[in-house]
């Protein structure tokens, strides 16, 4: 029996339901092997208990969730440059927790951190004082957006080298983590799993009709942030007067892009739909003509890939694993030239020839959770091991 235990501050709560919820579905078929046994520990940041912070108060300190049992103890986020100081609180956090669960009978064999910052030096930390493996997972933001911090990317470029294994996402993450410094020859490409019973083509007149639209339906999704750029795809849908585009996410920047659809008098024709719970999703992929992604930044974004197993073509800015995952004509479009009237001119080409969703649905097929676990249980297994033949 392999005993596991995830580190992530990326993970959904009772408040955050969709928040990490990638996390949550790995680990969660990582748990379901017979020969492994897993519990979460998922540190919560918080500021004051005000403001967008107070009903995170109401997330339990543990409880049983997609039939694992997770740990959320709470980290003070101090103000201003207190980031800094993120990976050592969020370590103190769960040291505390790691002793009971130790103390209780559960010691893990393996530490799988999911995300790198502040989680990556923090687990390595764990991982040093209880004497446990440690391995660190990249997935974009925290390479790109923390790395570009000095500080940060200090901190972690010494976790990646103590750490005993790492994983990234994409074959572009991996020359990302490189270039900081990172070690290759320790980086394994873990790509994501979806749910490819679940994400397939479907007749789209009906699906449209459910969701009340009847002609072309764009379709965006994620977090409601500055670097996804929805005011791009929200004026390339303007520029095509005859779609109607559905936003899936919540997010600080909603006010500003309420504003825009109400300024531009788009209000019919363009939804912020707020955060559709995972659940949900498959009606909605699989009933957009096209998906629409213009994020600055990203690693290998599982938007991408759901949206290619239900058959519905990808319009993407370049970044990341875009080219990986958009990897033949009938996938979609990659989009060097970040522009609205750029995004609406290849939006325009794949509505006027649309590729067949089979087709389509082909670009995604490698994507499976079955692979994903497997590859998985296999890396933490050798690093166990590893571990063992050095005692």
């Amino acid at each position: 029996m392999l005993n596991v235990l995830t580190f992530s501050s990326l993970y959904p709560n009772a408040v955050q339901t969709n928040f990490g919820g990638f996390v949550e579905r790995q680990t969660v078929r990582l748990a379901a092997r017979g020969d492994v046994d897993l519990k979460v520990l998922a540190p919560v940041g918080m500021f004051l208990p005000i403001g967008p912070y107070a009903a995170l108060t109401r997330v339990p300190a543990r409880g049983e969730q997609g039939g694992v049992e997770v740990f959320w103890p709470r980290f003070p986020l101090l103000p201003a440059i207190g980031w800094r100081f993120n990976p050592a609180l969020a370590y103190r956090a769960a040291r505390r927790v790691l002793h009971t669960l130790i103390a209780d009978g559960f010691r893990p064999d393996v530490i799988d951190c999911e995300f790198f910052w502040p989680d990556g030096p923090a687990a390595v930390r764990l991982g040093r004082a209880f004497g446990i493996p440690v391995s660190i997972k990249a997935r974009g933001s925290d390479i790109r957006l923390w790395g570009a911090k000095p500080a940060a990317r200090r901190m972690m470029v010494e976790a990646a080298r103590a750490a005993d294994g790492l994983l990234a996402v994409s074959e572009s993450l991996k020359a990302d983590m490189a270039a900081m410094g990172i070690p290759p020859e320790k980086i394994r490409v873990h790509r994501t799993g979806i749910e490819l019973d679940r994400f397939r083509p479907v007749e789209r007149t009906p699906a449209k009709a459910a969701l009340g639209v009847s002609g072309p339906l764009l379709l965006a999704v994620g977090n409601l942030v500055a670097l996804k750029r929805f005011d791009l795809v929200i004026g390339a849908a303007e520029a095509l007067p005859e779609t109607t585009l559905l936003i899936a996410g919540e997010g600080r920047e909603r006010r500003k892009l309420e504003a825009m659809i109400a300024e531009r008098g788009l209000s019919q024709r363009v939804k912020l739909l707020g955060g559709v719970h995972h659940t949900d999703m498959p009606a909605l992929m699989a009933a957009a003509d096209v998906f629409v992604h213009a994020a600055s930044s990203e690693g290998l974004a599982n938007v991408w890939v759901e949206a290619l197993a239900s058959g519905t073509p990808v319009v993407t800015a370049n970044v990341g694993a875009a080219a990986e995952v958009i990897d033949r004509p009938e996938a979609g479009t990659l989009i060097e030239d970040a522009r609205a009237p750029v995004f609406a001119e290849a939006i325009r080409a794949l509505l006027a020839a649309p590729p067949a969703p089979d087709a389509v649905r082909a670009s995604a097929l490698r994507f499976d959770w079955q692979t994903n676990t497997d590859t998985l249980h296999a890396h933490l297994l050798g690093l166990v091991s590893g571990a063992e033949s050095k005692k």
